[in-house]
C-alpha cells in the first residue's frame, strides 16, 4: 500500500501509473514472503513517508493549498517542456522495471530484522552517518511529525478536547469543550511557525471557546495545561512578533490581548480552589460556579505536586496583570506545605485542604510527588533567584533524595530513585515511573541556573556540590535512557522496576554502569531492568526527552542529541496510525508489532514534540538562562518581582524534635 497521509492518492488527484505498478509487484511479493508480513511496524504501511517517490505528487497538491506561512513542502515545479527523464510514463516503465528486478532477485524476501534497522530512514530521508548529521534537517522531520498529528486532529476531531487517532473520533470533557489540545500546543505552532495552523486554532479560540460551563475540572491540570498554554501564547506572540504572525495579534488590533483574557478568566475562576480552610487548593473546580472541591478519592486529600505545581503560571499572571492575589493564594500553599517540616525535605504524595496536614507517609518522585520537587527550583529561577528561600527547600530536598532514595541496581550498578511507599523508615521500592525521568534535567538546571555546564564552571558560585550534582544527573539520565533501550520498541514502559541488592546500597557506594547499551537480548546489563506486564504501555511521555533537552543545552555532549534521535524514529516507527490518523499511545510497548491505546495525549503535541524540537535547535531558541519552563513545556520569561511583589513568608526553625527518629530499615521493599 502506497504511504498516503493527506488521502491525495485515495482520492484519485493523479493518475499515479508507476506507483501503481509498483505497488502490484509490491504486493505480490508480499504475499510471497509472509515473513515480510511481521514487518507492519519495522517499516510500518502508515507511516507517513515522507521519502516516497510519490512525495513529489503531494507536494504538487499542496502547492494549490498552500497555507500561509508553514510551507510545508516545495512548490510544484514547472509541468512545461520537461524532459524525458521527468515524464511520467517513462519513470513509471523505469519504476516498474527496476521494482521487478528487485523483487526477482529476492530484495523483499528478506528477513525482517534486517529492515527493522533501517525503517526510520524509510519515510525520514535522511543519512544514518552520524558524522554528518543535519540537524535543521532533522528538526524539520519533527515539524512534519507534529503536522500529521495535528491535520489528523484537525481533520477528524476539531475543537474536542480528546482525539483518539485509531478509530478516528474525538470527544470532549465539556459540553462546548475546553480546548484541550488546541490551547496547549498554541505556544509549539507558534516556535514552529506554522501560521496558518496557528491561525485556525486562533478563530477557534475566539469563537468557540467559553469557561462558562457547569464542569468539574483538574485544578492541577487545568491550570498547567489551559491557563499554561495561554500564558505562554501570549507570552510568545509579544515578545517574538516574527514567531507565525498573526495580524489579530499585533499592537493595537482588536483581539491583542486574546490570550491574556482568556487566561484571566480561568485564572479567576481556578482561584475558587484556593478557597479551603488551610488555603491548600481543592483538587477540583466547578467551572460556571467558581466552586473548588474536594477530591472524590483519596479521603478528600489534594495531591501534594498538585498543590504546588500551580505557583509558576499564577505567578507570571500577578506579574503580567498587577493583581497579587494570584501570587498571594500559591505562595500561601508553599508555606503550608513547609510547616509540616517534611523531613530532609522529601514531601509525602498527599496533603489535605482541610487542615494542611500530610496524609500518609508515601515518598515517591514519580505521580503525585513528581513536579513539588521541579517547582521548587523553577519558581527561585523565575523570578531572577530573588527569592533564595526555594533555592533552600531544593537543596535540602535533594540532598534527602540522595540520603534516602537513590541507589543502584545489580549487577551492572545503574543509578536509580527508588521510593519508599510506607515512609523513610521503612524499606525501599526499586520502582521507577517514567515521570521520574524529569530529574536529569533538573537537577542540571538547577546546578548551572541555565547557564552552559562550562560557563557556569567559570563562575565563583561553583562548588563541589554542584559538581556530584552534575554527576549525579549524568547517571541518571543514563538509567533513563536504558528504560528505552530495555523495550522492544525502544519506547519506555509507565514503569520500570529494577534489580538491587539486599541491603541496597548508599549514595556513596562505589558503582559503574556500563557506557553502553549491548543490542544483545541476551546481554548483562538488561538483567537490572525489570518491566512487569501491567506497565508496558507508553504514553508519549516527555520527560526523558525533556532531560535530554536540558542535558544537552548545558553539556554539550552531543550523545543525548542522538539519544532524541533514536527516540524520535521509535515512536516513528511503531506509532504512527494508517489512513491519515496521526500517532497514538501504545497499551504494549514491548511487542513487535505493539498493541496500540488509541489515544494521542495533548502533551504529544505540547511537550514531546516540542522537546525534540527544541532539542534539535539551535541553542539560542528560548535560551535556559532568560525562561522557564512549566512542567506542560509552557515557556515564561524570567522576571524582576520589583516593588509590588515579595517573599511573604519564612521558614519556620528546624529542630530534632521536628523529625521522626524511628530506627531505619536497610531492608530492601519487594517489587
Amino acid at each position: 500500500m502506497i504511504r498516503d497521509p493527506f488521502g491525495i492518492h485515495s482520492k484519485n488527484v493523479f493518475k499515479a501509473t508507476a506507483l501503481r505498478a509498483a505497488q502490484n509487484i509490491r504486493e505480490a511479493a508480499t504475499q510471497a514472503s509472509a515473513n515480510a508480513l511481521e514487518m507492519s511496524f519495522s517499516m510500518p504501511k502508515h507511516v507517513p513517508d515522507f521519502g516516497d517517490p510519490s512525495r513529489a505528487l503531494e507536494d504538487r497538491a499542496w502547492a494549490a493549498l498552500s497555507r500561509r506561512g508553514d510551507k510545508p513542502y516545495a512548490y510544484a515545479p514547472s509541468m512545461r517542456l520537461r524532459p524525458w527523464w521527468r515524464r511520467k510514463k517513462v519513470l513509471g516503465a523505469i519504476t516498474a522495471a527496476v521494482v521487478f528486478l528487485l523483487y526477482i532477485t529476492g530484495f523483499f524476501s528478506g528477513h525482517p530484522e534486517a529492515k527493522t534497522s533501517g525503517s526510520a530512514f524509510s519515510w525520514l530521508r535522511l543519512s544514518q552517518d552520524r558524522d554528518h548529521v543535519d540537524w535543521d534537517e532533522r528538526r524539520q522531520s519533527v515539524v512534519e511529525a507534529f503536522e500529521v498529528s495535528w491535520d489528523a486532529y484537525e481533520r477528524y476531531a476539531w475543537g474536542k478536547d480528546e482525539f483518539h487517532p485509531v478509530s478516528k473520533t474525538g470527544r470532549n470533557m465539556a459540553a462546548k469543550g475546553l480546548g484541550w489540545i488546541i490551547i496547549d500546543s498554541l505556544d509549539t505552532m507558534m516556535l514552529m511557525n506554522l501560521t496558518s495552523r496557528l491561525q485556525h486554532a486562533r478563530e477557534w479560540l475566539s469563537t468557540s471557546l467559553t469557561w462558562e460551563q457547569d464542569q468539574d475540572v483538574n485544578t492541577f491540570e487545568t491550570t498547567i495545561r489551559m491557563l499554561g498554554g495561554l500564558l505562554s501564547a501570549h507570552y510568545l506572540s509579544t515578545e517574538f512578533p516574527t514567531l507565525a504572525p498573526l495580524a489579530e495579534d499585533d499592537e493595537g488590533a482588536p483581539g491583542e490581548d486574546l490570550y491574556l483574557e482568556k487566561a484571566r478568566d480561568l485564572a479567576d475562576r481556578l482561584l475558587s480552589a484556593f478557597e479551603s480552610d488551610s488555603g491548600i487548593p481543592y483538587a477540583s473546580v466547578n467551572l460556571a460556579e467558581y466552586k473548588g472541591l474536594p477530591s472524590h478519592a483519596d479521603n478528600g486529600a489534594s495531591s501534594t505536586a498538585e498543590a504546588t505545581t500551580l505557583q509558576l503560571e499564577f505567578k507570571y499572571l500577578a506579574k503580567l496583570t498587577g493583581e497579587k492575589n494570584f501570587w498571594d493564594k500559591v505562595e500561601k500553599v508553599m508555606e503550608v506545605v513547609d510547616d509540616n517540616h517534611p523531613e530532609d525535605g522529601l514531601v509525602p504524595i498527599y496533603i489535605y485542604a482541610t487542615s494542611g496536614e500530610f496524609r500518609g507517609e508515601n515518598i515517591r518522585l514519580g505521580s503525585r510527588g513528581d513536579s513539588y520537587y521541579e517547582y521548587l527550583i523553577k519558581q527561585y529561577l523565575q523570578t531572577n533567584k530573588q527569592e533564595p528561600i526555594y533555592e533552600e527547600m531544593w537543596d535540602e530536598a535533594l540532598a534527602g533524595v540522595r540520603k534516602h532514595l537513590v541507589t543502584y541496581t545489580e549487577p551492572s550498578g545503574f543509578t536509580i530513585i527508588a521510593e519508599r511507599p510506607d515512609g523513610l523508615e521503612y524499606p525501599m521500592s526499586p520502582k521507577m515511573d517514567h515521570l521520574v525521568c524529569f530529574m536529569p534535567g533538573t537537577i542540571a538546571l538547577a546546578a548551572t541556573g541555565g547557564l552552559t555546564e562550562a560557563e557556569a564552571r567559570k563562575l565563583p558560585t561553583w562548588s563541589k556540590k554542584k559538581d556530584n550534582d552534575m554527576q549525579l544527573a549524568r547517571e541518571l539520565m543514563h538509567t533513563c535512557w536504558g528504560m528505552y533501550k530495555y523495550m522492544k520498541t525502544g519506547l519506555a514502559a509507565e514503569i520500570t522496576y529494577f534489580n538491587i541488592p539486599n541491603p541496597p546500597p548508599e549514595e556513596s557506594a562505589p558503582h559503574q554502569a556500563p557506557t553502553e547499551f549491548d543490542e544483545d537480548p541476551h546481554a548483562k546489563w538488561r538483567k537490572d531492568f525489570i518491566v512487569h506486564s501491567n506497565d508496558v504501555h507508553n504514553l508519549q511521555r516527555p520527560e526523558t526527552v525533556e532531560s535530554l533537552f536540558y542535558m544537552w543545552r548545558i553539556t554539550g555532549d552531543v550523545k543525548y542529541r542522538e539519544w532524541g534521535w533514536d527516540m524520535f524514529k521509535s515512536f516513528a516507527n511503531y506509532t504512527a496510525v494508517e489512513d491519515q490518523g496521526g500517532f497514538t499511545s501504545l497499551l504494549d510497548a514491548n511487542t513487535i508489532p505493539p498493541t496500540v491505546k488509541d489515544n494521542m495525549e495533548s502533551f504529544w503535541l505540547a511537550e514531546t514534540l516540542k522537546y525534540m524540537y527544541l532539542l534539535f535547535s539551535p541553542n539560542d531558541l528560548l535560551p535556559l538562562d532568560k525562561i522557564v519552563l512549566n512542567t506542560e513545556a509552557h515557556p515564561f520569561p524570567r522576571f524582576d518581582m520589583g516593588p509590588l511583589f515579595s517573599t511573604g513568608w519564612k521558614r519556620k526553625p528546624r529542630d530534632a524534635s521536628s523529625k521522626t527518629t524511628k530506627t531505619k530499615t536497610t531492608e530492601q521493599r519487594v517489587g
